[in-house]
């Protein structure tokens, strides 16, 4: 028996569809909604390229999108949904925002958050938001090996 919501669901759900528009746009397929009060205040997906902006990640640019709408950059119990666990840059401004909960799909071992349980622990932060990982883990996963390895053949050189 699964732990998550049907609301839980349906926002992830949009959160790969947010990823699927980078895919579409040659960014590397990473979504993310934010959810205030049981609505999706902001979305936002990975455009780094297409902005010249190494800060342009989903996450940040869905907290963007609901602190413009809610004209609040604090955003205390809202939870965002999100398809790839969060890096350390991401996890700092969700801090900053007050985002009570995150939930992500795929794990990142190489820069996610949870990479830095051990810092993070001793960190004296004034807000936590609450990490839950997993969710639609295999789809957030596969979309973004798939990703990978169109890349990777697109390199190839022919014959």
């Amino acid at each position: 028996m699964s732990h998550w919501s049907g609301d839980d669901l349906y926002f992830m759900r949009l959160a790969l569809e947010e990823a699927q528009d980078a895919g579409w746009e040659d960014e590397v397929p990473i979504g993310a909604v934010l959810v205030v009060d049981g609505q999706a205040m902001g979305r936002g997906h990975n455009s780094p390229l297409e902005r010249h902006d190494p800060s342009a990640h989903a996450e940040i640019l869905a907290l963007r999108d609901a602190a413009g709408f809610l004209k609040n950059y604090r955003l205390p119990g809202s939870t965002l949904y999100v398809t790839l666990e969060p890096c350390l840059m991401c996890f700092g401004a969700l801090v900053h925002a007050r985002v009570a909960r995150v939930v992500y799909g795929a794990k990142d071992p190489k820069v996610g958050v949870t990479q830095w349980e051990d810092f993070l622990a001793g960190a004296p932060l004034n807000h936590r938001p609450a990490l839950e990982g997993g969710l639609l883990e295999p789809e957030c996963r596969d979309l973004l090996q798939d990703f990978f390895r169109r890349k990777r053949e697109s390199q190839r050189p022919p014959g």
